[in-house]
């Protein structure tokens, strides 16, 4: 069932933005009085699933879901329509109308994508609005795995800043990690004292091609007992609210510390606990059992997430921020997939990738919010200058725009053919690294 809905979540998602991208070529191409012949969600190759025709244009839905299009008269696209372009030219298509609004109609597709994401992040931000952990409620500090170690953090470390600027949000830290071409500038508060280091890029990079940046920091919890249920410990006198803050001369503990390392140790045997308790601090002698328990209950309730609440005239100017937060945030993860020493390039994935994004459970706040970022990621992907793609034709328009000389058919055609093959060896490339991953897991 969770497979079920995981799919069910991706063609709803897909089947929005391919109708809204291709809407967006379709209504700027009607402005301009160009004709445009189909409308389809999903590619047709041999036949459709089923299509209906109103006006000049056919529309329909395609079998094979890797996009869509949109087919304009007198335009050299994916339909590769060449006997159409070796006929005179009409007044209403493509080819027939100025340089400037062939380009509106090219940029049109991702102009609507990015729209989308405005609106939905929008309507996300007045409906649920923003939660987050704020990093100053983190009062505990932060857990590192080896690779935070390596960089230069230390258990109990609380982040302030990393080149210089303060981090609000805990899921910030990892970000500003990862999304960067440099060293970073880190400033911690270690025992009190501020502590700067940086970070090389170098081990940054390593940090990434492991992968090790999935459990790179956690939340640090402190010991406290909520409850004493055993009787020895009572005797012992732990009492509600007491914070473990050293044990056996242990100092900096957490629940991790004391329930994976101190007290299995210490099976059978008695530890020295130093509580602190309304301000005081006790040294309490208490046994542990045969299980590595002292017999207490902790407190699990340590964070709560902090909710951003927006009226409708606050959420809209915070949604149109999100989403240039996250065009920002994307453009800067191809930049480094395309440098070939950070080897990003074999995190790539494909529909198995996407579709696994989506929650296994019903959750619109989730959905509309993996919708938004698609939204964004394809116009920011279809944007490129890759021939095939909105962002190669408009580039071939664009330098007739500034030069004055058109590119010609027979280019374009050629042009066509080689941004079909890139793109689908992409597609290979991202859905081969599916299944390996799938299958070597």
């Amino acid at each position: 069932m969770d497979i079920v809905v995981k799919v069910v979540q991706f063609f709803m998602s897909l089947s929005l933005l391919v109708a809204i991208h291709e809407f967006g070529h379709f209504i700027v191409a009607r402005i301009f009085k160009i004709r445009v012949e189909k409308f389809y969600i999903f590619f047709d190759p041999w036949f459709s699933l089923f299509k209906w025709k109103r006006g000049e244009t056919e529309y329909g839905v395609g079998w094979l879901p890797l996009g869509g299009y949109v087919k304009i008269a007198g335009m050299i696209d994916e339909s590769m329509d060449l006997e159409q372009m070796q006929a005179p030219i009409q007044p209403w298509e493509f080819r027939a109308k100025p340089a400037w609004q062939r380009f509106m109609v090219m940029v049109a597709g991702v102009v609507m994508n990015v729209l989308l994401a405005m609106v939905i992040y929008t309507g996300v931000c007045y409906t649920w609005g923003e939660s987050y952990l704020a990093n100053e409620d983190v009062k505990w500090g932060y857990n590192f795995n080896e690779a935070g170690e390596r960089m230069g953090f230390k258990d109990g470390d609380k982040i302030i800043s990393i080149d210089d600027v303060a981090i609000d949000d805990v899921n910030e830290v990892r970000q500003m990690l990862l999304l960067t071409e440099n060293d970073r500038h880190v400033a911690v508060e270690r025992e009190g004292v501020k502590v700067e280091f940086t970070i090389p890029f170098d081990e940054l990079l390593t940090m990434r091609r492991n992968k090790e940046y999935e459990e790179l920091y956690t939340l640090r919890v402190p010991f406290i007992v909520d409850s004493v249920a055993a009787s020895s410990a009572i005797e012992a006198g732990l009492l509600a609210g007491d914070e473990v803050v050293a044990c056996n001369g242990y100092t900096n503990i957490d629940v991790v510390t004391m329930t994976e390392q101190i007290l299995p140790a210490s099976k059978g045997d008695t530890v020295a606990l130093t509580v602190l308790r309304a301000g005081d601090k006790f040294l309490l002698n208490v046994p542990v059992n045969d299980q590595g328990k002292i017999g207490v209950v902790m407190n699990n309730e340590m964070f709560t997430p902090r909710t951003r609440s927006y009226t409708l005239f606050e959420a809209i100017p915070a949604g149109v921020n999100m989403a240039v937060e996250t065009i920002a945030d994307y453009w800067q993860q191809l930049k480094l997939i395309f440098q070939p020493k950070t080897k990003m390039y074999e995190e790539l994935g494909g529909f198995i990738a996407i579709g696994n994004i989506f929650p296994s459970e019903w959750d619109w706040l989730r959905f509309w919010s993996m919708t938004a970022f698609l939204s964004i990621m394809l116009a920011v992907l279809n944007i490129l200058p890759i021939p095939g793609l909105d962002g190669g034709h408009a580039l071939f328009t664009l330098w007739e725009m500034i030069t004055g000389k058109k590119p010609s058919d027979k280019f374009l055609e050629v042009m066509q053919y080689i941004g079909f093959a890139i793109l689908l060896a992409l597609v290979i490339y991202a859905n081969g690294n599916d299944i390996y991953r799938l299958f070597t897991k």
